[in-house]
């Protein structure tokens, strides 16, 4: 069943567009009627600012003449396609709908389909229906030899991303600046490093609000907004943008080395590349920073429960061990934000691996098995000989501010799978090796 619909009545320099706009109105009006659709969007002509204005009052004069469209309809009367189309996207969020139809001509379907694969996800379906032939308004678009499929050139494109980027861009941030924690335990003059927090972004679904920074088909941020909140995160924290790169989660054990072939999935990676941002996944799940400042290595993992139990943590370790030199002595590990032993539970077949683990894992209430995987990971990492004093978490804590505070816990700090549900946002830690800096060797 189609939930929206948008009536597209873009097509630029045409000469007889008043004329144009009625006739593709009465045949939206047709199919919009026989539908029964309960929200309308009209998208018309904006490109000219001097004749937008005139364009929106001549269509609600227009609207008048069809009685299905009177008391549904909605003009998105912003200033280019990719505003248009947010606001629209916006609108439908709201309203919690996903399958939209666009009646359109076969050079706006081209055109659309470039922005929608933009702004959208696979959360929304869209269905076309074209109606229209530009090719035979006056002074508008050439005609095409197949009026059924056109094609979208490499410029069109990219003018269509800069558009979107453009956009997003002038977009204010929501729920105040962007934060970032730091531990005193890595050396600023050596990394450049920080666990991010939900503020600073443009991201407006309140789940994901506001700094999301992970785009999932199953989820309605897309990537386009998602690079933006990049964006502005790399503009505080001072790194390039060029040179990130965030784990691809496989809730495992694997560990990429940069430099080498990229795996199709991974829960960590490690490099002794200056300038390189590693970066590692968590909404609930664990974001691990490792440093080595004798051997200049680094590394970063995702650490969910199942990558826990599995030893993503002492997989990096031993990765910065085996490939650059590094003794795990020296090595020094950051727990982040995620969720804590209050907060999360497992079903008890799945519990027992922690409880053998380490009895303090797991706390029984009532039917319900609480597992804390950030001590697991703590255990974990000192039987694999990191030194107890190298690890930051919130059981160490004498002078140092807790940074492993539990997502759940915090809603106006932290994300949450445990807390959001299926639609969450994603923070994360990053970690890069500064360029240059004197080591004092």
């Amino acid at each position: 069943m189609v939930e929206a619909v948008i009536v597209d009545l873009v097509h630029d320099n045409c000469l007889q567009y008043e004329d144009c706009v009625e006739k593709r109105l009465s045949k939206a009006a047709d199919i919009i009627g026989s539908e029964q659709t309960k929200d309308v969007y009209l998208m018309f002509n904006q490109n000219n600012p001097t004749t937008a204005h005139s364009c929106k009052s001549l269509i609600q004069n227009l609207l008048k003449k069809f009685d299905s469209l009177k008391e549904v309809t909605h003009i998105l009367s912003q200033p280019c396609v990719a505003s248009s189309l947010y606001c629209f996207k916006q609108a439908i969020d709201k309203a919690n709908l996903c399958t939209v139809k666009i009646i359109t001509s076969a050079q706006g379907k081209t055109a659309l389909e470039a922005y929608v694969d933009l702004l959208f996800t696979a959360v929304y379906s869209f269905e076309y229906e074209v109606v229209y032939d530009n090719s035979h308004c006056p002074g508008s678009d050439p005609p095409t030899t197949n009026n059924t499929e056109t094609f979208l050139t490499g410029e069109q494109l990219q003018h269509a991303r800069e558009e979107v980027s453009t956009f997003l861009r002038q977009l204010p941030a929501l729920k105040g600046d962007i934060t970032i924690l730091r531990s005193p335990l890595i050396s600023g003059d050596h990394f450049l490093h920080g666990f991010t927090t939900r503020t600073g972004g443009i991201s407006y679904i309140e789940t994901l609000s506001s700094l999301n920074l992970f785009s999932s088909s199953k989820r309605r941020d897309p990537k386009s907004v998602v690079a933006e909140n990049i964006r502005r995160l790399a503009l505080e924290a001072g790194f390039d943008e060029t040179r990130f790169h965030l784990v691809k989660t496989d809730h495992a054990n694997d560990v990429w080395v940069i430099g080498r072939e990229e795996p199709e999935s991974y829960d960590g990676i490690v490099t002794n590349q200056t300038g390189v941002v590693i970066a590692a996944p968590g909404a609930d799940c664990i974001p691990l920073l490792f440093t080595d400042p004798v051997r200049k290595a680094i590394g970063v993992a995702h650490s969910g429960w199942r990558g826990t139990i599995m030893g993503i943590a002492m997989a990096t370790v031993n990765a910065m061990v085996s490939e650059y030199g590094s003794a795990v002595t020296d090595i020094v590990v950051i727990v982040g934000p995620s969720v804590g032993p209050c907060c999360f539970k497992l079903y008890e077949e799945s519990a027992k691996a922690f409880r053998a683990l380490h009895p303090d894992c797991v706390q029984n209430r009532g039917s319900s098995a609480y597992v804390d995987i950030r001590l697991a990971t703590r255990v974990l990492l000192e039987r694999g000989g990191v030194l107890p004093d190298n690890i930051q978490d919130e059981s160490v804590s004498e002078g140092r501010q807790n940074l492993t505070l539990c997502t759940s816990c915090h809603p106006d700090k932290f994300f949450s799978h445990v807390r959001d549900g299926n639609n969450f946002g994603t923070q994360m830690g990053y970690l890069s090796i500064k360029e240059g800096p004197d080591w004092g060797h």
